[in-house]
Parts: C-alpha cells; sequence; structure tokens
C-alpha cells in the first residue's frame, strides 16, 4: 500500500514538474524534482531514488538547475544508506548523471573521492587510484583552491600507495610549491561581473598550510624511493618553516634532527653546501648540539676518523626510527660512510697537490683498492680533478691547464708588470719634480 502511495505521489509530482519546465520555470522545476528525491528519501526507497534521478536528468529540456538541485540533493543522502552496496549504487548513479555534465563537474569530483574512499577501505587501492585520476581538478574554475590541491594530494597519496611513482610525480608537478606560500589573511576579492563564481570548499578540507605539511610528507615519500637525500632535505626545511611547527619544540626538534641526517648524506654540490651554512645559522641548532658539532665537521677542512664518528652517532643513527619520519634508510648506513670518504678525499685534494695512493688510503683508513675506486667514482662525478699514475702509484690533483688556460694566466701577469712600470715611472717624476723645485728654491 505505502509503494501504491509513493507511485501516486511521484507521478503527481512528474506532471507538476513537466508543466513547469515546458513552462521554463526554474524555481518550479527545481521544487519539483527535489521533491521527488526528498519523497523517495524519507519512503527509504533507494531503489527508486535511483530510477527517479536517472529519469528526471534523462527528461527532454530538462534545465541544468533542475539536475545540479537534484544531484547535490542526492548527496546529501550518501551518508544516510543502510549498507555499502546501495551507497555504492548511490554513487555509481549519481557519477552517471553528472558525467560530462560542466555544471556539476565539482559534485562529480567529490562523488568520484567518496567513492575511492570506498574502494580503499576495501583493499581495492589499484581500483581507486584509477577513479581518482580521471579526474582533471586543475581545470575547474569554480572549485576552490585548496580542495583543488587536497584532490591532487589524494590522487598523489593513492599512486605512491600502490608504488606507481613515475605518475605520482607527474601528478605532483600541477601543485606548485609557491601556492602555499600566499598570505592566507588577504581579503578575498569580490568576484567582477561575468567571472567565474569559486565555491566555499567543504568543512573537511584541510588549511592551506596543513596542505603544505601533507604535500612535503608525500615528496618525501617520493624521494625516499630514489634516495635523492637532498630534495628530502629540501622537504624537511619547508615543513620547518612552518609556523606552527616552528612555535612547538616537540615538533620542530625532530624535523631539524632530520634536516641534519639528509644534509650529511647528500652528495657534495653548491646546493648542499648553501643549505648546510644556511642550518649552521639557525639558532634552534644550539638545542642539538651534537648535530651543530656534525655539520661542524663537515664545513671544517680536517679529514674525519669514521670509526669515532659512527661511536659517537650510532645511537643517534638508531634513535631516529622513534622519531618523525621514521628510519633514514637501508641504505643510509653505507651512505653516510661514503660522505664522510668523499670529504676526506676533497680535504686531502686541498693540501696536496701531488700524493702516492697508499699514503691517501693511510689517510682513508682504507685498502688501496678501496681508495682508488672511491678516487675513481669522484673523477668520473666530476667531483675533483685528479689523475692516477699507476705504476708509480701517484695521484696528481693538479688540473692540466690548456692553451687558452696558460694565455689568460700570460695576459694577466702581462698586465701586472705593466701596472708596476707605470706606477715606478709615476713615483720617478714625482721625486724627480720634488727635486727640481728644491733646487729653484
Amino acid at each position: 500500500m505505502q509503494e501504491e502511495n509513493l507511485d501516486a505521489a511521484i507521478e503527481t509530482l512528474l506532471n507538476v514538474e513537466k508543466q513547469m519546465r515546458l513552462a521554463g520555470d526554474v524555481a518550479g522545476t527545481k521544487k519539483a524534482v527535489t521533491d521527488i528525491v526528498e519523497l523517495c528519501y524519507r519512503a527509504r526507497a533507494w531503489k527508486t531514488l535511483n530510477d527517479q534521478i536517472v529519469l528526471l536528468s534523462k527528461r527532454r529540456g530538462q534545465l541544468k538547475q533542475a539536475v545540479t538541485a537534484m544531484v547535490q540533493q542526492a548527496m546529501q543522502y550518501i551518508d544516510e544508506t543502510p549498507d555499502i552496496d546501495t551507497r555504492i549504487e548511490l554513487i555509481k548513479t549519481l557519477n552517471s548523471v553528472s558525467a560530462g555534465k560542466i555544471y556539476v563537474e565539482i559534485e562529480r569530483a567529490r562523488l568520484v573521492k567518496k567513492l575511492a574512499k570506498i574502494k580503499e577501505e576495501q583493499g581495492l587501492v589499484a581500483e581507486a587510484a584509477d577513479l581518482m585520476q580521471e579526474i582533471a581538478v586543475e581545470t575547474f574554475g569554480a572549485m576552490a583552491k585548496t580542495e583543488k590541491i587536497a584532490f591532487i594530494l589524494e590522487q598523489v597519496r593513492l599512486c605512491l600507495d600502490r608504488q606507481d611513482y613515475v605518475r605520482a610525480q607527474i601528478l605532483s608537478r600541477k601543485i606548485s610549491p609557491r601556492v602555499f606560500d600566499a598570505v592566507a589573511s588577504k581579503e578575498k576579492k569580490k568576484p567582477k561581473e561575468g567571472d567565474n563564481v569559486v565555491e566555499e570548499p567543504p568543512a573537511d578540507i584541510p588549511s592551506l598550510l596543513e596542505l603544505k605539511r601533507i604535500y612535503y610528507e608525500l615528496m618525501i615519500r617520493y624521494h625516499s624511493h630514489n634516495n635523492d637525500y637532498l630534495e628530502i632535505c629540501r622537504s624537511y626545511k619547508a615543513i620547518y618553516d612552518i609556523p606552527s611547527v616552528k612555535e612547538d619544540p616537540e615538533q620542530w626538534i625532530p624535523v631539524l634532527r632530520k634536516i641534519c641526517w639528509y644534509l650529511v648524506l647528500s652528495p657534495h654540490d653548491p646546493m648542499q653546501s648553501s643549505l648546510l651554512n644556511c642550518t649552521l645559522e639557525d639558532k634552534n641548532l644550539s638545542e642539538i648540539p651534537n648535530f651543530r658539532l656534525l655539520l661542524k665537521q663537515l664545513v671544517t677542512m680536517e679529514v674525519i676518523q669514521w670509526t669515532g664518528l659512527w661511536e659517537m652517532y650510532k645511537n643517534e643513527f638508531e634513535n631516529e626510527k622513534t622519531m618523525l619520519g621514521g628510519s633514514l634508510g637501508a641504505k643510509a648506513a653505507e651512505d653516510l660512510k661514503l660522505r664522510v670518504i668523499e670529504h676526506n678525499i676533497l680535504v686531502v685534494s686541498r693540501y696536496y697537490s701531488r700524493i702516492t695512493l697508499k699514503r691517501l688510503a693511510n689517510l682513508l683508513c682504507l685498502s688501496l683498492q678501496e681508495g682508488e675506486k672511491h678516487l675513481s667514482d669522484m673523477v668520473v662525478s666530476k667531483s675533483l680533478t685528479a689523475k692516477i699514475d699507476r705504476p708509480m702509484g701517484i695521484i696528481c690533483f693538479q688540473r692540466a691547464k690548456d692553451s687558452n688556460d696558460i694565455l689568460n694566466s700570460w695576459a694577466m701577469n702581462l698586465e701586472k708588470l705593466l701596472d708596476l712600470v707605470e706606477k715606478s715611472c709615476h713615483q720617478i717624476h714625482k721625486e724627480t719634480m720634488v727635486h727640481k723645485a728644491v733646487l729653484k728654491a
């Protein structure tokens, strides 16, 4: 009996909707459509609700405003569904109705996000990632900036979860890091006539600074896959600069520790050197003196004893497992030793123009073969210039000058010589004039 009453009520409202639609009455059509949807919801007739949504969207000359109102109304009932199957069915129905319609593109993006979350909870991560990748929110003019960023970050996270690192990198490039530096306190400009009205983001969307942290945490996950220590360090530096992190010692101390470790693990280059000196100037580093000493050793042009260094910092290295961001990775201990060896070779190249291979190996506490291997690797990577005379066992750190360099040095020497001659002539002329003046007097 209740079903008959529901069908009769829907039939009546469908006739009203038809009259309003043919008359071009936007407000009346919207009300009729939403009343039908609400009627089905109150009766808990979920199958009828799905059927009516499809039927109403396909009616001839259906108004855009009516479809938008219907989709928005039905979206409120998704969380009220009795079971997961009914929920998925309702989301799929709304998805099919909103597919290809620009005026409900934001609603479709939110629906896909809900469906992807359900799939992920069911353990279907790959399927959830594929669903999210279908939506290109960066083209949505009416979507709020924070909601766009949150959606793209969710796409990146799902790609990382399924270990699709190439796609994760492509998606992450849709977000410019400069967008996080925008001042949140700026007053919103009133939209001009003809401009797209930007919708307010839902309440569950994080703030811009929270999104910044999520973005860099995902970037740390991505760069950890490639062991790109310098990029990981820069990501931690960006997290460290967030005001809420800098104000709380419990948050910034673990982050600053990670910055120091990854600076030490990064290969020597101008950017690493710049970051290293910048971090040493940070006053907060005095709170963790062990790490200040560690960075100071890298800046000082002195040979570092690996065994002594490892004994001093082994416990600190192990303690990272219990701190923010977890352990430094399986290869980190090996890479740390490698960076110390590279530092020592650079120090030796500063103080020696020629040295025997045996003496170099002795200074580095390595065998002859290991010393030669590490030196060769640094020459190949162009970290320094050196030549090895293997029969004699001598390393020469002096770079062979080409003809241009020799000519330039000669030209410089001639310039200096002419400058000296000119100064001498000036002094002689001056003395002569002084003596002539004295004689005349």
